[in-house]
C-alpha cells in the first residue's frame, strides 16, 4: 500500500470543486455515469483496431444503493485503469490542468470555462461524499487490480485491489448534507433526466433506465412517422401530438444531430421558456438553448446533440462562440427548407397546419432577413372564402380591381357587412387576425413591390360606393344633400375629434362605420400590444377617426327626418347608431358599454312613446 498527495499547486482547488464548480449537485451522477460510458467507448475503439476482443452484451453500468451503509456504487465494465493510469488521471487531477483551471476560475467568470479541458468530472463526486473509493482493473494482459481512496483532502491511499473483472467501481460514502441522494426515487429521477439516451445499458438495481434509443442517431430515411411521434411522447409525455418535425444531421463544418418539432400551440403554452433539450454526446445538458436556437424558433421542441457545442466547466450552459452562431443559422435554414418541401409536396396539409405554425414563421420573417427570403414563397394568407394565397398571388389575382391594395380584415365575424361589399365586387379579402400580423404587414409593404395593405374599414373605396344613387342635388345655398346629411349627423353626434362624411354606400344595410387611417390604426394597435390598454390615454391623435354615414340607409334618413320633430330623440339615436358601429368593429371601449346599454333602453322607450303620441303603430322590420 502506498500513500500520496494530490499533485495540486494551489491549496484551494478541492474546496472550489466541492462547493463552487457545480451549481446543481444532481450532476455528480451524470458525470460519473458519463465517465463509465467513455471507458466503454474507448474499449470498443480498441476492438475496432483489433487490439482487444469482447462481446457487446458485456458492456453495462450498474448503480447500487445501500441505505444502511449510506453508499452509492457506480460500476462499469469499461477498459479500467492500471496503477499508473490511476496516478495520472485521478491523483494528478488531469496533470497541470488543475492549476490552469484555478487561475482562470479565480480571475474570470465561471461561464468562461470550457468543459473537457481540465478533466474534473470525477471530482464532482466529492460534492455529495465525505469519502470516495475507486477500484479498477485494466483490460490489459496481466494487469492488477488497483484500489484508490480519498476523503476529499489532499491525501489519498493507493494499493492493490480485489477486483477480478475488467472495469471500474466507484463507491461514494454520502455525507450528511446530501442524504436525499440515498433515496432510490431521487437517483432514478437524475438518471432519467441526464442519462436516458446514453449508449450502454444503465441499471439502477434491476431497473433498466435507458431502454429507449435516441431517435436522432437513426438516419431520417429509416424513421417512421410513428417513431417520431413516440419519441416526442417520450420527451414530452403530456403534450398533444406535434404538427411536423425536422430531422437534423450535420457533419461539416460541425457535428450536430437532432430532431426539432413544431408543437401544437395551446392557450397554456409558455412562450418565454426554451423547450429544446440540449445533449452533448447523448448526455443531457440543459433545456436552455436560447443562445443556440434563433429567437423566433424558441417555441420549437425536441432534442439537439452535438459534441462541438462549447459548454462551461459544469456543462450547465452554452459558451457563446462562432460555432454556436453557425449552428443557429444552420438550424434556421434546415427548418425553412423542411417547410418549403412540405408546402411543395403536401400543400393541403401544410395549409391546414398553418394556424399552429404561423407564429414561428412570422417571427422568423420579422427577425431574420435570410429566413424571410427562404419562406416568402409560402408566406400565405387565407381569404374569407377559405382560399390560400401569398401576397404576390393576391395582387396578381385582384390587380384590376384593387390597384395594388391588399384588402384585409382582422375579425371576419364582426365585419361581414364590409366583406360582403367586397365580395359582391369579386374582390378577395384576406384574414389577418394573428398577433404579429400588423408588424408583418408593415414589413411586407417594404418587400413586396406595389403592395399596400388596407383594412376593410380603413377607407371608402370606389367599389364600396353606388354612384348612381349619390345625393348630389345642390340646394339654393350651394350645398349637396349628402353634405347636409353629414353636417346634421355631426351636429347630433356632438363629439369634437370625430369627422363625419356622408357617402352613397352600395349596401343599404350598413347605416355607417368608423374609418381610421390605416397607419394610425397600426400604430395604435402596436402601442396597445407593447404597452397594454393602459397606454390608450396617451395615444392622442391615434384615437381620431372619421364616421362614415350611409346616405342610402333608411335608418340614417329617418334620423334626419326625426331631427325636425324630436331633436333629442334624433340625437340619442345618432349616438346609438354610432356606438353600434363601434361595437360591430370592436372599437367600443368596455367602460362605454354601460352607457350604451342604458341608452338602448332609453331610445326604445322614447321611440315607443313617440309613435304613440303621433298615433302610429310601428311597422315591422
Amino acid at each position: 500500500m502506498a500513500k500520496g498527495k494530490l499533485k495540486i499547486h494551489s491549496e484551494n482547488i478541492l474546496p472550489i470543486l466541492k462547493k463552487s464548480l457545480y451549481s446543481d449537485k444532481d450532476i455528480y451522477l451524470r458525470e460519473l455515469v458519463s465517465n463509465s460510458c467513455d471507458a466503454m467507448s474507448k474499449l470498443k475503439t480498441l476492438r475496432d483496431q483489433n487490439e482487444y476482443s469482447f462481446k457487446d452484451e458485456e458492456l453495462r453500468i450498474d448503480i447500487t444503493l445501500d441505505v444502511e451503509k449510506k453508499t452509492i456504487t457506480i460500476a462499469d465494465t469499461g477498459l479500467g485503469m492500471t496503477q499508473d493510469e490511476v496516478k495520472n488521471y485521478i491523483a494528478q487531477l488531469a496533470f497541470s490542468g488543475a492549476e490552469e483551471f484555478l487561475q482562470k476560475y479565480e480571475q474570470g467568470k465561471e461561464e468562461d470555462q470550457i468543459i473537457g479541458h481540465f478533466g474534473l468530472g470525477f471530482y464532482s463526486s466529492f460534492m455529495v461524499s465525505k469519502h470516495v473509493d475507486l477500484e479498477t482493473l485494466s483490460y490489459q494482459d496481466k494487469a492488477e487490480s488497483v484500489f484508490w481512496s480519498s476523503d476529499g483532502s489532499y491525501d489519498y491511499t493507493i494499493k492493490k485491489g480485489k477486483r477480478t473483472e475488467r472495469g471500474t467501481t466507484i463507491t461514494l460514502y454520502i455525507d450528511d448534507d446530501s442524504s436525499e441522494f440515498l433515496e432510490e426515487a431521487k437517483l432514478r429521477e437524475i438518471l432519467t433526466k441526464y442519462c436516458a439516451f446514453l449508449p450502454y445499458p444503465i441499471y439502477l438495481g434491476e431497473d433498466h433506465i435507458n431502454k429507449k434509443e435516441p431517435l436522432w442517431m437513426k438516419p431520417a430515411n429509416q424513421c417512421t412517422d410513428e417513431e417520431y411521434l413516440d419519441f416526442y411522447k417520450a420527451l414530452y409525455p403530456m403534450d398533444p401530438d406535434p404538427i411536423f418535425w425536422v430531422h437534423l444531421n450535420v457533419d461539416y463544418p460541425f457535428n450536430l444531430k437532432g430532431i426539432l418539432y413544431f408543437p401544437k400551440i395551446t392557450k397554456h403554452f409558455d412562450f418565454s421558456q426554451s423547450h429544446i433539450k440540449l445533449f452533448c454526446n447523448r448526455v443531457f445538458v440543459s433545456e436552455n438553448c436560447k443562445d443556440l436556437i434563433p429567437e423566433h424558433m424558441m417555441v420549437l421542441r425536441g432534442a439537439i446533440d452535438s459534441p462541438d457545442i462549447p459548454l462551461n466547466v459544469s456543462r450547465s450552459y452554452l459558451q457563446m462562440d462562432k460555432t454556436v452562431r453557425q449552428l443557429g443559422a444552420h438550424i434556421s435554414k434546415k427548418v425553412a427548407d423542411r417547410l418549403a418541401g412540405w408546402y411543395s409536396s403536401e400543400k393541403e396539409k401544410f395549409c391546414a397546419a398553418w394556424q399552429d405554425m404561423q407564429l414561428i414563421i412570422k417571427l422568423g420573417v420579422l427577425h431574420d432577413e435570410k429566413f424571410y427570403e427562404r419562406v416568402k414563397e409560402f408566406l400565405i394568407w387565407q381569404t374569407t372564402e377559405g382560399e390560400w394565397m401569398t401576397t404576390e398571388e393576391y395582387l396578381e389575382k385582384n390587380k384590376e380591381k384593387t390597384d395594388g391594395k391588399v384588402i384585409y380584415v382582422t375579425d371576419k365575424d364582426h365585419a361581414s357587412h364590409f366583406i360582403n361589399m367586397y365580395k359582391d365586387k369579386g374582390v378577395d379579402v384576406i384574414v389577418a387576425n394573428a398577433t404579429l400580423d400588423s408588424h408583418l404587414i408593415n414589413q411586407l409593404e417594404t418587400k413586396v413591390e406595389g403592395a399596400k395593405f388596407q383594412r376593410v374599414d380603413g377607407a371608402v373605396d370606389d367599389m364600396m360606393l353606388d354612384k348612381k344613387r349619390e345625393k348630389s342635388v345642390v340646394d339654393a345655398d350651394g350645398k349637396a344633400e349628402s353634405d347636409k346629411i353629414g353636417e346634421t349627423i355631426k351636429k347630433l353626434l356632438d363629439i369634437e375629434n370625430i369627422d363625419v362624411e356622408a357617402k352613397s354606400l352600395d349596401s343599404d344595410s350598413v347605416p355607417g362605420f368608423v374609418m381610421m387611417d390605416e397607419h394610425a390604426r397600426r400604430m395604435r394597435d402596436y402601442m396597445r400590444l407593447s404597452q397594454g390598454e393602459g397606454a390608450a390615454p396617451m395615444m392622442g391623435n391615434f384615437e381620431k377617426h372619421t364616421y362614415v354615414v350611409n346616405t342610402n340607409s333608411k335608418l340614417i334618413q329617418s334620423i334626419i327626418e326625426l331631427e325636425v320633430d324630436n331633436p333629442d330623440l334624433a340625437k340619442a339615436m345618432t349616438k346609438q347608431v354610432y356606438e353600434l358601429s363601434l361595437l360591430s368593429q370592436r372599437e367600443l371601449k368596455p367602460e362605454a358599454l354601460t352607457t350604451f346599454i342604458n341608452r338602448s333602453n332609453d331610445v326604445l322607450e322614447k321611440l315607443a312613446l313617440f309613435q304613440k303620441v303621433k298615433g302610429k303603430t310601428p311597422t315591422s322590420a
